[in-house]
């Protein structure tokens, strides 16, 4: 009677299973298994392996069998919301998986098998919300790659392999701690302020032009090589207040 191992979880029987499965409107056979409350591996369902696709996802799995290569004609794995830490690696045995979608599972970067390089006709693999801190770089031989997720992770970089593959069109990688790039504040207020700027050559302005560009150039090299005095209060003689150098003429400033 001592120590607790967890959920039991719900027994899923060959005959629940059977009733599981739907026919998509191409006739693709799809055993759906979400949602179930599952938390081992069913083996009743290696008797389905004719399936072409499983979806096992929200569920509680922590661990998938090595037996998953028996599903060779898979087209369309499922298992987002689980527990899984780690993956066998016959999983690169499925060489006809077109969709994998580990998301929003414990994975870690150590335990992501180097045989995913060997799912050649890969479109769409999903890995984000997981705790994967590097992207192994062999992931770079997918080439058929089209959409990828590693959307809340622990990633600081990503291979260039992966960033480089041929066909991929859409690579979410939000939310992971990258380093952020360190511009000083005057390199940046300057252009953000400017809305239109206009280049032109001196040839291009006429004389006056010429003459009022040189000028503002002048002004501009002197304010950049005054020195501020913190010493000596600025004086602002033009600045007239009431009750000041006004006083004398006061009438001036009130509103009749």
């Amino acid at each position: 009677k001592g120590k607790g191992k967890g959920p039991k979880g719900r027994k899923i029987t060959l005959k629940i299973a059977k009733e599981s499965i739907r026919q998509s409107f191409d006739g693709a056979l799809r055993l759906d298994l979400s949602k179930m409350g599952i938390t081992t591996f069913p083996n009743c369902i290696l008797k389905l392996a004719d399936v072409d696709e499983l979806d096992l996802s929200r569920n509680m799995l922590k661990k998938i069998p090595s037996t998953i290569e028996k599903f060779q004609k898979l087209r369309w794995l499922d298992l987002h919301s689980n527990q899984l830490e780690e993956l066998p690696s016959t999983i690169g045995t499925l060489k006809n998986l077109f969709y994998l979608n580990l998301c929003n599972n414990k994975l870690i970067s150590t335990n992501l098998p180097e045989e995913l390089k060997l799912l050649k006709n890969l479109h769409i693999l999903n890995l984000g919300l997981n705790r994967l801190d590097s992207i192994p770089t062999t992931l770079g031989d997918l080439g058929e790659l089209k959409v990828m997720g590693l959307f809340d992770n622990a990633l600081t970089s990503i291979p260039e392999s992966v960033t480089g593959l041929p066909k991929l069109k859409k690579l979410n990688v939000e939310r992971n701690p990258f380093p952020e790039l360190e511009i000083e504040e005057e390199d940046v207020d300057p252009i953000k302020r400017i809305e239109t700027l206009h280049l032109v050559q001196e040839k291009d302005l006429c004389r006056s032009c010429l003459r009022m560009c040189r000028g503002e150039r002048e002004n501009l090299k002197e304010l950049g090589n005054m020195t501020p005095s913190p010493s000596k209060k600025p004086s602002f003689p033009l600045l007239l207040t009431p009750n000041s150098t006004a006083k004398d003429n006061q009438d001036e400033w009130r509103v009749r």
